[in-house]
């Protein structure tokens, strides 16, 4: 055993966005901000995220079919059937449709908490936008890199120093 009981530090995020001063990326839920440069296993996340949203979806697909199953076996009626399919379809469809929409731009808060529910029932839908996007990117990359390249060129442009003193500058007749 050495005389140094001192563990190496590990960055939660990646070096170069550690050191930069100024704005610092936003985390991603599951990457952290290895999105930035794409390091420290960014692809393995995204494809755990891709086969884990797929499971996910297809777990979910499983148990509507027993609660679809249950219906049949209390003998609802087929309207009802038909209704309750078109409902879990509907919901899917406009969630997945949200999710994706919030990949690339914000929604306000007022909107996600009025359709918290309606998110909830069309779960397959966000677990599928989830597994499409991230066979391309890491979900919500996109938005946060465009917000991060704004406040880094905004955090720039008011750094930057001008050069000269402004009041000995020689007037133009």
């Amino acid at each position: 055993m050495s005389a140094d009981s001192s563990t190496p530090a590990t960055p939660a995020t990646s070096p170069s966005a550690a050191t930069a001063p100024g704005p610092q990326p936003e985390p991603l839920r599951f990457f952290g901000t290895t999105w930035v440069a794409h390091d420290n296993g960014y692809g393995a996340r995204r494809a755990g995220v891709a086969v884990g949203s797929l499971l996910a979806a297809a777990a979910g697909c499983f148990v509507l079919r027993f609660a679809y199953e249950g219906m049949a076996i209390a003998d609802v009626g087929s309207f009802v059937n038909f209704l309750v399919l078109i409902m879990f379809s509907i919901c899917s469809a406009i969630a997945f449709r949200r999710t994706w929409e919030g990949f690339t731009r914000r929604h306000d808060p007022a909107s996600q908490s009025s359709m918290r529910g309606l998110m909830t029932i069309g779960f397959v839908g966000v677990f599928l936008a989830y597994f499409f996007r991230s066979l391309t990117e890491a979900p919500g990359e996109q938005l946060h890199r465009e917000e991060y390249e704004t406040s880094r060129e905004q955090y720039k442009n008011r750094t930057s120093r001008r050069t000269g003193n402004p009041s000995r500058k020689k007037k133009t007749r």
